[in-house]
């Protein structure tokens, strides 16, 4: 089973990443959940979003504890919520930010994966400045950076999940896909 946690603020559209990675891998074959976990949280406040994949059906019914890949969409969290919690050892952490892996000062016993998901977002009209939507350059960033699901997949299901700007939500992801950045952690010891 491939478990993935996002963590993200409410209106970068944390959610809509996880159900977007969520289809697409469905669309692969997979079987998947997605779920939110928020509460009365405004626009701007935390939140966090899980997936569940696996060949076998899924059974089982709860938060992710210990994911695989976490994908972080705004690089403030870092200094605010340990998003390392529970990700296993050669773990995956893909953050949004125009930081190079090795600047995010993260533990070696994980991949480190970087991609300026905001200028890509921004450059395509996603939002605004204030408020850019990262979520479908975040998840074309994490197809190319973990090679668990392909772009293909993700640009298939951006229509049906982003209907706003389907044309320019599939060119960010696209572009995210060539633009991130990785550091394994092998190469850090």
């Amino acid at each position: 089973m491939l478990a993935v946690r996002f963590h993200g603020r409410g209106g970068q559209g944390t959610v809509i990443a996880s159900k977007l990675l969520a289809c697409a891998m469905f669309r692969e074959g997979w079987q998947v959940q997605a779920f939110p976990a928020f509460g009365a949280e405004r626009s701007g406040a935390p939140v966090a979003a899980f997936l569940r994949a696996d060949r076998d059906p899924i059974t089982i019914h709860y938060q992710v504890y210990e994911p695989d890949h976490v994908v972080v969409l705004d690089a403030v969290l870092l200094g605010t919520i340990d998003v390392t919690a529970g990700l296993k050892p050669g773990g995956t952490i893909l953050v949004n930010t125009l930081k190079k892996p090795e600047e995010l000062k993260l533990p070696d016993r994980f991949v480190v994966g970087t991609c300026d998901a905001t200028g890509i977002a921004l450059r395509h009209g996603l939002g605004s400045r204030t408020t850019p939507i990262v979520n479908t350059a975040i998840v074309g960033a994490w197809a190319a950076l973990t090679g668990a699901v392909g772009i293909e997949a993700v640009v298939a299901e951006v229509p049906a999940l982003v209907p706003i700007k389907p044309e320019a939500n599939v060119a960010a992801a696209k572009d995210a896909a060539r633009a991130v950045l990785a550091l394994s952690a092998r190469h850090r010891t």
